[in-house]
């Protein structure tokens, strides 16, 4: 049974922020990754063309600040370099491998304790902490709708965490299953490779230049969240005019708005859109049903495709080995919206947990290391 004062779960950008605001406090902690390798999600679930769809300045970790060369919106590649040159810097070493199979507050030694295996099939391991943080994500495990006939689908299907690029669907009619950041980046990268995708969009959804975007970020530090909200459709109408033309309503409420109190994100639009006007991308509504490659949409169309590739997020899995905690809700994020949600009872905390970004990750390791450090100066000063 190994003991320290911390113990943070997951080794992406979340944990690493942690570890190093810890470190900068001088408090001992040991940091828990389940794969092999930091920041798995951008290194093996992303796919090539993705960049950060926030500016610089909004995903940037705490005390190490992006050089003025770096691009506005940072390239997968560049990003993966910038959190292994931030592990670096902190001396972060994330114990590799191991994956959290349990973990709860034990209450006659007022430690947490984690049940751990290295490996599927290989050693537990048992440690104590006075403090834990759950740092693992909310993008862990892959969503796949159901829907009647998918089982008997004959082309490839494939959900968008194993997808890389558009070059292996050179020729071939695909259908793009989700309308999000990642469906509508995906349906654009198939169309580059010259592929002939289709997208399903089942709901409404904003789409917003990045650059618009970014204005909208920086006019709030100004206006009210309404107004910027106001502003920002103003500029949308103008660079994309009426989007429901094209199968792509807008929701009642404002971007900013949703993006506040939801968790619905905006579509930050990289070229989709365009290609959608032109008639390169179809937008499709919901799936009715699939029988063999042919797909029955619910306004009665039916369409084939050799391939279908689902662009419909992550859950978090945290509940599963998390126990008797008032942190974490039933979806697996924090059950307290922001700024409330990072800290819970018995020395339980999370980061990253809240639909914030990379930027927000940032404040939580922020608030967490000084919380705790907070607390330790206090203990001292009583002995």
């Amino acid at each position: 049974m190994e003991e320290t004062m911390v113990v943070i779960i997951g080794a992406g950008p979340s944990g690493l922020a942690t570890a190093a605001c810890l470190t900068t406090h001088s408090i001992p902690y040991i940091l828990l990754e389940r794969d092999p390798c930091l920041a798995s999600l951008w290194r093996n679930r992303a796919y090539d063309r993705v960049t950060l769809h926030l500016a610089k300045q909004y995903c940037q970790l705490p005390h190490a600040p992006y050089p003025a060369s770096t691009p506005t919106f940072i390239p997968k590649q560049h990003f993966i370099e910038y959190l292994e040159g931030y592990a670096a810097k902190f001396r972060i070493q994330p114990r590799y491998g191991i994956e959290v199979e349990s973990a709860w507050f034990e209450e006659g030694e007022g430690k947490w304790r984690v049940v751990a295996r290295r490996g599927k099939e290989g050693e537990v391991v048992e440690l104590k902490a006075r403090f834990m943080v759950v740092a693992s994500g909310e993008n862990d495990e892959a969503v796949v709708p159901e829907i009647e006939g998918l089982d008997g689908f004959v082309g490839d299907l494939v959900h968008s965490n194993r997808y890389r690029s558009g070059s292996v669907y050179k020729g071939k009619s695909v259908l793009v299953v989700g309308a999000g950041n990642s469906g509508m980046e995906i349906a654009f990268d198939l169309c580059s490779f010259g592929a002939f995708p289709s997208i399903v969009v089942r709901s409404p959804v904003h789409v917003v230049s990045k650059e618009i975007w970014l204005f909208g970020m920086l006019l709030m530090r100004y206006l009210s969240l309404s107004l910027v909200d106001i502003v920002v459709l103003i500029l949308c109408y103008l660079k994309f005019g009426d989007t429901s033309r094209y199968g792509i309503c807008r929701p009642n409420k404002g971007p900013f708005y949703l993006k506040a109190n939801t968790p619905t994100y905006p579509v930050l639009d990289t070229g989709t859109f365009t290609k959608i006007k032109a008639g390169e991308i179809q937008v499709l509504p919901s799936i009715a049903n699939i029988k063999g490659n042919s797909v029955t949409f619910v306004n009665g169309k039916i369409h084939h495709f050799d391939a279908i590739i689902f662009a419909t997020g992550y859950r978090s899995s945290i509940k599963k080995w998390l126990k008797g905690d008032d942190l974490i809700g039933d979806d697996g994020m924090a059950k307290e919206k922001f700024p409330n949600h990072w800290k819970g009872r018995n020395g339980l905390y999370c980061a990253g947990l809240v639909r914030r970004g990379i930027y927000g990750s940032g404040e939580d390791a922020l608030n967490i290391a000084h919380d705790i450090n907070t607390i330790l100066i206090k203990e001292s000063a009583t002995f």
